[in-house]
């Protein structure tokens, strides 16, 4: 059987115009869904025609118009799904509630890649409010997908570099601290990091391979599995400086949700459970699950000493 074909929705966003590049580099015919409320946006515009000199295929289609959904979806075999899940950013993860009926109207596709992408929503069934209505959202999806009985994987990609990592883990800021750096609780669980485009690079790989259908694919190479201490002994490496640790208690941490706004307040109960409760790496991957590096020994995924130097 050769390559199959690739529908990606939300095509202009962070993740989504990764995955794009990396469907193109991994030699699928790529179409990317062209939707009318763009509208004036010229960034999205140019990149989307810069898709196309690339060899990707943009297929017009709207949320508010059904046939144009089934119509796009006819034309491939996958269909991958990028939107945003994020507060900051806009938060739609249930549009894709049509995505899957206009899926289960086609009847052709043999994958369904959501948009998760990061956490695993099945694991957070007592996430903190407000942030837990990612997690719920991305549970409704689930639930449709699997009883239009879709063929499915779900990604598990954990944090993005360049959110988690370049910062060292720092809210409200994307760089690296100069004189100190905050360390939630002793700093000492677990996290695992992932350049973005190594995220797209094996959530292409996994779309043609038996092995994760119906299942969790979960993005855990094993030098990227990193404490934020660890996270912070490299920056300090690299950047041969030393720099001022401030351990803020669970405590402290959570109570500095009151006066946020909705995204703030989203946002620390997210990084409460990943850098406290250590939510990446408390379990071991089951029956339902399996580990993206150890399927695909063939990615060189880009470590974080590598990343890291990026920012001095």
């Amino acid at each position: 059987m050769g390559k199959s074909k690739v529908l990606v929705v939300g095509g202009t966003g962070y993740i989504g115009k990764r995955i794009v590049m990396a469907s193109l580099a991994q030699g699928h015919a790529t179409y990317v869904l062209r939707r009318p409320e763009t509208g004036l946006d010229i960034d999205k515009a140019q990149m989307l025609l810069s898709f196309k000199r690339r060899g990707a295929h943009l297929v017009e289609g709207s949320f508010s118009d059904h046939r144009s959904l089934v119509d796009a979806v006819k034309q491939v075999n996958v269909v991958i799904c990028t939107m945003s899940g994020e507060h900051f950013r806009s938060h739609n993860l249930l549009l894709q509630l049509q995505l899957v009926e206009a899926i289960k109207e086609a009847g052709n596709i043999k994958r369904f890649l959501p948009s998760e992408f990061g956490i695993d929503p099945a694991r957070m069934g007592d996430a903190l409010a407000p942030g837990r209505v990612t997690f719920d959202d991305k549970m409704v999806v689930r639930k449709a997908i699997e009883d239009a009985k879709i063929p499915f994987t779900f990604v598990s990609a954990n944090c993005f570099a360049g959110y988690f990592a370049g910062n060292l883990s720092q809210m409200r800021t994307l760089f690296p601290p100069k004189e100190k750096v905050h360390i939630y609780g002793d700093g000492q669980a677990k996290v695992i990091y992932m350049d973005e485009d190594d995220v797209a690079t094996y959530t292409i790989k996994a779309i043609d391979d038996p092995r994760t259908l119906n299942k969790t694919l979960y993005l855990r190479p094993s030098e990227n599995i990193l404490s934020r201490r660890e996270l912070v002994e490299k920056w300090e490496n690299i950047a041969a400086k030393k720099l001022q640790k401030i351990s803020i208690s669970s405590d402290d941490f959570l109570a500095s949700m009151k006066g946020l706004d909705y995204g703030g307040q989203v946002a620390v109960g997210h990084f409460y459970h990943i850098f406290y409760e250590g939510c990446l790496t408390n379990f071991e991957i089951g029956e339902g699950g399996e580990e993206a590096s150890k399927l695909y020994p063939e990615v060189k995924y880009t470590r974080m000493d590598e990343y890291l130097k990026l920012y001095l």
